[in-house]
């Protein structure tokens, strides 16, 4: 009888000390203070995370219109191609406009390695499409002129900024030099695919072209050398090897062009670059 008295007791003082403590925490400054870092942190991971799958959808979107407009060169109407492709980024920036709206108010800084990879393949997708067009390389006044958005308080959804409404508030996302600069390296993988498949299809002007467009970009990113990003040194490597792909294709055609009828390019030029492919891991 004494025995369970004593536990009785033990296990009363127990919770007397449990109860002290929590009532104790509870006034804490100490742990009121890390309860809003905790809430702070867990906001933050939650919006890491909705930008992480955000940017994934904006890398596979604008990779199934770069694969679209490789279509160009096997179709009589590129036109509708160009158009549907412009389709396809006009839903790639809706997207964006999520990320402009998560990042509202917030360090980009912060999140950045959250989307920059979506971001540099919305570049490439896009330098791609305006080369296509205009034979130039867009710029990153133009890339961010595209990226002002509509936020209406009413509906909780994005729009073109041509669509102003009064009471709306205007979103815009601006792209990192880095990341422009990373997008338009990609490119050029890009441009040394058009080119053989250009050739294939009997075009012997568009590798011309495309040898001038690749050696301004190869030269421009050599002006920048150690002083840009780091990741700008690694893509300088395939950047080479795809100016060096076009060059040999240009070679051919002016030494060996007139020897070779145009339906059988298809076949010299594939056999001159498949064992080339694994270095960049193209499928």
């Amino acid at each position: 009888m004494n025995r369970r008295e004593g536990e009785g007791g033990s296990r009363r003082n127990a919770d007397a000390a449990q109860d002290r403590e929590a009532s104790a925490q509870s006034s804490s400054p100490v742990i009121a203070a890390f309860k809003v870092f905790q809430q702070e942190l867990d906001t933050k991971h939650d919006k890491h995370e909705r930008l992480v799958k955000i940017s994934r959808d904006v890398t596979i979107e604008s990779k199934r219109t770069i694969f679209l407009l490789h279509r160009v060169t096997s179709v009589p109407n590129a036109e509708d191609i160009l158009n549907e492709a412009e389709l396809k980024l006009d839903s790639v920036r809706q997207k964006i406009g999520q990320i402009a709206e998560e990042l509202r108010g917030e360090d980009i800084f912060q999140f950045q390695r959250a989307f920059t990879g979506g971001i540099q393949e919305y570049v490439e997708a896009a330098s791609f499409l305006h080369y296509i067009r205009h034979r130039s390389l867009i710029s990153l006044e133009e890339i961010n002129a595209r990226l002002v958005f509509m936020k209406s308080e009413k509906e909780d959804s994005e729009g073109p900024a041509d669509a102003l409404q009064p009471g709306g508030q205007v979103l815009t996302f601006q792209v990192s030099p880095s990341d422009y600069l990373l997008g338009v390296a990609d490119l050029t993988g890009e441009l040394m695919r058009m080119c053989i498949s250009s050739v294939g299809n009997g075009d012997i002007d568009t590798p011309f072209q495309l040898s001038q467009f690749l050696r301004q970009i190869h030269d421009g990113f050599s002006y920048i050398g150690n002083t840009g990003p780091y990741e700008v040194s690694k893509k300088l490597h395939v950047l080479r090897q795809s100016l060096g792909k076009v060059e040999d294709a240009c070679y051919a055609l002016r030494v060996r062009g007139s020897e070779i009828p145009k339906h059988m390019l298809a076949d010299v030029f594939s056999s001159r670059t498949t064992h080339m492919e694994p270095e960049e891991g193209v499928v």
